[in-house]
């Protein structure tokens, strides 16, 4: 518990390569030139694929459900004055998300708010996660809007793509040399692991389908016979015939698709 609370001071008060929490509205931000700190962490030489720095959609996501269950840990512990201070920070990061992240025009959630070019509106698969955590942030009206652009644009027969296709920077195979496949690690190529918030996601939308939300999972029995055999590829081809690639055995792959396939099963 004390390491827990003095990781969510060291945010609140500002740690390394820019990450701190913004007083002005509660979210979260990050980045500085040369490093990718979020999970699109590719990187050749000096080249930083997808830096992402700013505010971005899943680190929001991730810190208030972080919150939320510090903020119940520490009521536990009969702190409740640390407790209010954690659930007011919580509240702000809710509210400011709900004004802040929302792009109208798309219909979806921006991937990255005050950039350094301003809002980023890519259509990427992290904006699951403001709705397949414990404690989703996103208005729960919002939840369906969100979940059909990812089912319409991202999702494939094993797993969501990184980027949706009509992006300029989205690419469809994953191939050639270090830079070639660092191009395309994070633009357009599908990740398996990702079909756990999915599903997540699809059983707070859709709570009695869970029949749809495994069917979802059916094209990885596939894969499982033709890589790495009964395994879970890393990633695969943005587009068919889906060739797997990278390592033949994932452990967030093979986590992901097992937990989704018990929590889904008949």
């Amino acid at each position: 518990m004390p390491k827990l609370i003095e990781i969510f001071e060291a945010h609140v008060r500002g740690t390394l390569f820019g990450i701190r929490v913004d007083p002005d509205d509660g979210l979260l931000r990050q980045g500085e030139d040369g490093y990718q700190l979020t999970w699109m962490d590719a990187k050749v030489g000096d080249w930083v694929v997808t830096p992402r720095r700013g505010k971005a959609v899943e680190i929001n996501a991730l810190w208030f459900n972080a919150l939320r269950l510090l903020q119940k840990w520490v009521e536990e512990e009969n702190d409740p004055e640390l407790a209010r201070q954690i659930g007011a920070w919580a509240d702000k990061a809710k509210d400011s998300f709900n004004k802040r992240f929302w792009c109208a025009e798309a219909g979806y959630l921006y991937d990255v708010i005050d950039g350094p070019s301003g809002n980023d509106a890519s259509c990427r698969p992290n904006q699951l996660l403001a709705i397949s955590l414990d404690h989703p942030i996103l208005d729960p009206a919002r939840w369906k809007p969100v979940l059909r652009t990812v089912e319409q644009r991202l999702l494939t027969p094993f797993g969501l793509r990184s980027l949706a296709a009509n992006h300029p920077d989205y690419k469809t195979r994953y191939f050639g040399d270090i830079r070639a496949r660092d191009a395309a690690y994070h633009q357009g190529t599908i990740w398996a692991w990702l079909i756990g918030p999915l599903i997540d996601a699809w059983l707070k939308v859709y709570p009695e389908d869970r029949a749809g939300a495994h069917e979802l999972l059916r094209g990885f029995t596939l894969n499982m016979n033709e890589h790495g055999i009964g395994l879970i590829s890393e990633v695969f081809d943005a587009e068919e015939p889906w060739t797997p690639h990278g390592c033949i055995a994932q452990a967030w792959s093979v986590a992901e698709v097992l937990r989704c396939w018990i929590k889904t099963a008949p």
